[in-house]
């Protein structure tokens, strides 16, 4: 009897050394805890993905590219605003990526009572032909090459006004084709190039423009 209950015990020993080590399973996390884990591995929602797939998603987003803007351009300016704005630009700080160039500005130099081009020398030589008829003996024939060309020039004033009087005197006369138009010279004018400008300074150079609201800001050329 007491060898039966030696083996006995012996046999129990030996089971609880086999569940403690785990030889026989893990039967308190199979037996007691089974939804539990079927909830940590959401089974059903399981899907395969591609290596891409799966390298995008381990690797960051990369962060959005601050906008730049690669030129811009604020003028026309005459000299006197060009330098009162050159001032103002100090307080941006853009050292080499400001800077200041000349552009052709075209500025009224005087006024010219004409008659329109007559398309050849032969019709401003009728037209012509035609004034002298009337009275008139002051006219020059435009022969070079302007858009003006087989125009005739009736005279040039540095005022409008002087040129009003005559196209007033001429209609008097009889010459009703007349006009009066006013003639260009090249001017100079200043405009200021801005490059490589980020949103910040750009809003700034957009708040100080503001302060020159007869300029324009452009795209460089």
């Amino acid at each position: 009897m007491l060898k039966l209950i030696f083996w006995l015990l012996l046999l129990a020993n030996a089971a609880l050394f086999a569940l403690g080590r785990g030889y026989l399973g893990n039967v308190h996390a199979d037996a007691h805890e089974p939804a539990r884990m079927g909830r940590q591995l959401n089974a059903g929602q399981l899907r395969l993905i591609s290596a891409e797939q799966a390298s995008a998603a381990a690797t960051p987003a990369a962060a959005a590219a601050p906008e730049r803007f690669a030129c811009s351009e604020v003028g026309d300016f005459l000299l006197a605003d060009a330098r009162r704005f050159e001032a103002k630009l100090a307080a941006l700080e853009l050292g080499d990526r400001q800077s200041r160039h000349n552009v052709a500005g075209m500025e009224i130099s005087s006024y010219i009572v004409y008659i329109p081009p007559q398309g050849s020398k032969e019709a401003a030589d009728r037209k012509a032909g035609e004034l002298r008829q009337l009275g008139v003996s002051n006219y020059f024939i435009i022969s070079d090459n302007t858009p003006l060309r087989w125009a005739i020039s009736l005279g040039v004033f540095k005022l409008e006004t002087g040129a009003q009087n005559l196209l007033a005197a001429l209609v008097k006369q009889g010459v009703h084709s007349a006009r009066v138009a006013p003639r260009y010279s090249a001017g100079k004018l200043l405009a200021f190039q801005f490059r490589d400008l980020d949103r910040d300074a750009r809003t700034r150079l957009e708040e100080l423009k503001a302060g020159f609201p007869a300029q324009t800001l452009r795209a460089c050329k």
